[in-house]
């Protein structure tokens, strides 16, 4: 049977500001999404511009990092896996996403790019071994 591989690499700006939670279990777990923008030429020659906008969970210190230092409109590097979700809504209508589950974050550009950006971040938190098995909740 062949194994399967579940890797991303992502580059954009952050839309909105990282929001920090914790588990019950006092898991630190931080969300936000960023828009990768895609510049492309048409058949018939017309620039266009195409943006996709993609939710990030980071786990444990590095989402009490990435909490701290991110800020909207912050470029970033994001290293990580896909991973699935369902739920049904309260009209019992079923409902899916698909998420990335970050390894790494590396803050990109210098501090103050993004709005409101907080002094003295760090350039690279890496995840740590715990949070690759941890889920998005």
């Amino acid at each position: 049977m062949v194994r399967g591989l579940n890797r991303v690499f992502l580059m954009g700006n952050l839309t909105r500001d990282p929001e920090l939670r914790y588990t019950p279990a006092g898991q630190a777990v931080t969300n936000f999404s960023l828009a990768i923008n895609r510049n492309y030429t048409t058949q018939s020659g017309e620039k266009k511009e195409d943006a996709c906008f993609v939710r990030i969970a980071v786990w444990g210190k590095q989402a009490e990092s990435c909490a701290q230092y991110l800020s909207k409109g912050r470029p970033v590097f994001v290293e990580g896996r896909l991973q699935s979700r369902s739920w049904e809504t309260e009209d019992g209508q079923k409902r899916n996403a698909l998420d990335v589950v970050a390894s790494s974050v590396q803050f990109l550009g210098k501090p103050g790019e993004g709005s409101g950006e907080k002094e003295g971040s760090p350039g690279t938190e890496e995840a740590p071994e715990q949070a690759e098995s941890q889920g998005s909740q």
